[in-house]
């Protein structure tokens, strides 16, 4: 019986059914169609470029075995690639390429709609029904370097910002990955690098995007069957800058879409700059081809800002809104919130609109009763490492030298009072403040006590830092 290729692609299909997933099967196979049988030569139709790439890059080893158990050793495999758009809107067409791991051609030349800068690649930016522009940067101009403070937890990663906007594509930070918990400015300082980018080289195309606008945009080229348009979209950005990665995790599609862009755009020197919650060794549910290209370049943290980062940030803003402010009530806000810039501003804003709104002074209590309001919701319990944190901030220590067995004198001192305060203000016994204030006994931390009781009686200065200290610990349960 003469073999057809729909028999040959039958019963290729019957074998790469047991190698691969079922959701592979479904995704990558049923949707070829076998077209011509000619001199050992099987050609498949492909419903696009992209569609293409993934079955090249993925399964041509299983496809290669198949074939030759059909046909013998002799055999060849083409694809005819569907074109769903020409640049006159004429019917959708095919391309015959012949498989990249019999003499690599090349991609095939694809003609699109004349979208973006003239490229004939179709821009997936565009939204139905709206007149069809050019692709824009997508970057906010209030988030400049000009107003992202630089402090010892943001120095490395603001540097290496800087690298990259010098000379974006040409430093060994590509990718620049920057990595904290939410609202500690990964954003800001991504938008910050791209418009240095743009003011620097204006011929330079920057695109930013949040990692769930790419996961929509590429759902919506799969169901419109225009993969190919979107990959090669994304293929001519100069700088692509994606906000959020590790909302990659767990979409495979996704990720393997996102990793042929990575590769194109790496290979040809662009740069890649991204933003996580958590360093590349963290993200679980992400590929590992694509984590291990992650850390080809830099991943920089943005940790927490301590106390003068946090006071520079507020003050800043207040000058950027034309408005004055008392020191102590800026440095009151710093003190409360101290684990997220983003929060911190929106306390700052809710004070100046309660005291517009109310033709109200903004003082002191009015700033309690703001930050009262705005944390009612956390259950709040003083703790050690609280304490220990306030009273580094004061005394402008790390709060790894009260944890130690350092003997200078401010240490000691900053180590007593986090013992007297633990003591008063914390349910924790004895034994278990000493072990967190560097390891000592429970007489050691009742000889502190002594210590910080007998100074306040002596020592004005120290009393009124005591006091200031006091202050600031308990300013949640100030009502």
């Amino acid at each position: 019986m003469q073999k057809t290729a729909e028999s040959v692609w039958k019963n290729c299909l019957k074998i790469i059914k047991d190698n691969v997933s079922a959701q592979s099967f479904k995704t990558w196979f049923v949707p070829i169609k076998p077209i011509k049988l000619e001199s050992n030569i099987l050609t498949i139709e492909v419903p696009s470029e992209f569609f293409y790439e993934f079955i090249e890059q993925n399964y041509i080893t299983l496809l290669k075995k198949t074939l030759r158990h059909e046909l013998g050793p002799g055999s060849k495999l083409e694809y005819s690639i569907v074109m769903e758009q020409s640049v006159n809107n004429t019917k959708p067409h095919a391309v015959k390429v012949p498989s990249k791991s019999k003499g690599n051609l090349g991609n095939p030349s694809v003609a699109l709609p004349m979208d973006v800068k003239g490229s004939g690649i179709k821009n997936p930016f565009i939204i139905p029904g709206l007149q069809k522009v050019n692709i824009e940067s997508q970057l906010n101009p209030a988030y400049s370097f000009d107003n992202f403070i630089e402090g010892d937890c943001n120095r490395l990663a603001r540097s290496a910002g800087y690298a990259v906007a010098n000379r974006p594509g040409g430093t060994s930070f590509n990718p620049l990955l920057i990595y904290s918990p939410t609202g500690l400015g990964k954003t800001h300082l991504v938008h910050a690098i791209g418009i240095d980018i743009k003011n620097r080289f204006p011929n330079k195309m920057v695109l930013y995007v949040t990692s769930e606008k790419f996961t929509q945009q590429f759902v919506d080229s799969v169901r419109n069957n225009s993969q190919n348009d979107f990959v090669n979209f994304y293929q001519i950005i100069d700088v692509l800058i994606i906000d959020d990665i590790h909302f990659f995790t767990g979409k495979e599609k996704t990720q393997d879409v996102f990793f042929h862009i990575f590769n194109h755009l790496h290979q040809t020197n662009k740069q890649l700059i991204l933003t996580s919650d958590k360093p590349p060794i963290d993200l679980q549910g992400m590929e590992q081809r694509l984590l291990s290209r992650f850390k080809w370049g830099l991943s920089a943290d943005l940790g927490v800002p301590d106390l003068e980062t946090r006071i520079a940030i507020l003050k800043k803003k207040i000058y950027a809104d034309g408005i004055e402010l008392a020191d102590d009530i800026v440095e009151y806000i710093a003190y409360s919130i101290t684990t997220n810039i983003r929060e911190m501003e929106g306390v700052l804003v809710s004070i100046l609109a309660q005291a517009t709104m109310n033709k109200k002074s903004i003082t002191l209590d009015l700033a309690k009763q703001m930050i009262h309001k705005f944390v009612k919701s956390i259950d709040y319990e003083v703790t050690v490492d609280y304490i220990q944190k306030v009273v580094c901030d004061f005394f402008h220590l790390p709060i790894e030298v009260i944890k130690s067995s350092s003997r200078k004198r401010e240490v000691v001192q900053a180590r007593q009072i986090t013992m007297y305060f633990a003591k008063n203000l914390t349910k924790y016994s004895l034994q278990a403040i000493g072990k967190q204030c560097g390891g000592k006994d429970h007489a050691t931390v009742l000889h502190s006590c002594k210590t910080v009781n007998n100074l306040m009686d002596s020592d004005k200065r120290f009393r009124a830092n005591v006091y200031e200290l006091e202050r600031m610990i308990t300013f949640f349960e100030t009502k």
